[in-house]
């Protein structure tokens, strides 16, 4: 950095400076190394991002982000990154399978990836980074990588709410797929377990986000609470009202959306009336999503598919 501090291995040692020059400082702290250059720019390489009290926001951080994005997060809502930090993704190798991947990533986390030997000055504009769309609905089969994609999209955000929408009913398999959620997810998340999603989308504010896991477990709860199962007089009418409620809600909410839904188009013809009822509710709502986000995947095998407007 500057021609005078090297930086090597990850944090917390990432910084080797047997001589600091005259000007320069070098802080090592809970928080990580601290180095202030002579204009009075700050830079940090994290060290324990849970740890230390940042003061004002860094001019830039410099970080392992293929390790744990969810650490840029952390470092976000600690107030140590800021709108105006610039993060620099740093110690980049095989563990991302292309280029095009390694942007892709630090795009959603909203940072900088720079080729090997690229000289960074911070003291000119960057590039702009682009805006991730507000609301995304993420689609696909069962084991697809859907969920697992949903997470790393919010990875770095530093307020995140992850809602459950899906009911266990005592299924030891099912909540066994929960722990393994639960235990994926950043320790600074916050959880909801909810079938009320309308009252939590209008309930959220901007600067949050909501991750919803999923929408086809909230509709099978809904097709309960309606009777639709059980084919009771006003169930369909009761269904169509839940859903448009639910589109209604995701169009006006300001907080950044990114939901899971299952895809079940792609199978054969179900064989029982409630099979064909599910498919045939979740295709609707999929398509109503879809009409009101910026973004719309298809997931398969871990592998995001963009799908055209």
């Amino acid at each position: 950095m500057d021609g005078v501090l090297r930086l090597t291995s990850p944090a917390p040692h990432a910084v080797a400076a047997p001589h600091v020059p005259p000007g320069h400082t070098l802080t090592r702290t809970t928080l990580g190394a601290e180095i202030v250059s002579p204009g009075g720019g700050r830079l940090l390489v994290p060290g324990d991002v849970s740890a230390g009290s940042p003061g004002a926001p860094f001019d830039v951080v410099v970080m392992d982000l293929l390790e744990d994005p969810s650490r840029l997060g952390a470092l976000r809502r600690a107030g140590a990154a800021g709108p105006e930090t610039t993060v620099v993704a740093a110690w980049i190798d095989h563990r991302v399978a292309s280029e095009a991947e390694l942007a892709r990533r630090a795009r959603l986390w909203g940072a900088h990836a720079v080729p090997d030997g690229a000289v960074l000055d911070t003291g000119r504009s960057l590039p702009p980074l682009p805006r991730p769309a507000r609301r995304t609905l993420l689609l696909g089969g069962a084991r697809s990588g859907k969920s697992a994609e949903a997470e790393l999209r919010l990875a770095a955000e530093p307020h995140v709410t992850y809602v459950a929408t899906g009911d266990s009913g005592g299924d030891a398999d099912w909540l066994a797929r929960i722990d393994a959620h639960r235990r994926r997810r950043p320790p600074h998340w916050d959880t909801a377990e909810t079938t009320d999603l309308p009252a939590l989308l209008d309930a959220a504010t901007a600067g949050t986000a909501l991750l919803i896991d999923g929408i086809g477990t909230w509709l099978a709860a809904v097709l309960g609470e309606c009777g639709a199962w059980d084919d009771a007089p006003g169930a369909d009418d009761g269904v169509r009202v839940r859903c448009a409620e639910l589109v209604s809600s995701w169009r006006r909410t300001p907080a950044r959306l990114v939901a899971v839904s299952d895809e079940t188009g792609l199978g054969v013809v179900p064989a029982t009336r409630s099979g064909r009822l599910f498919r045939d509710a979740l295709g609707a709502l999929n398509q109503a999503l879809t009409r009101e986000s910026e973004e719309t995947c298809l997931v398969v095998a871990g592998r995001p598919v963009p799908l055209p407007v």
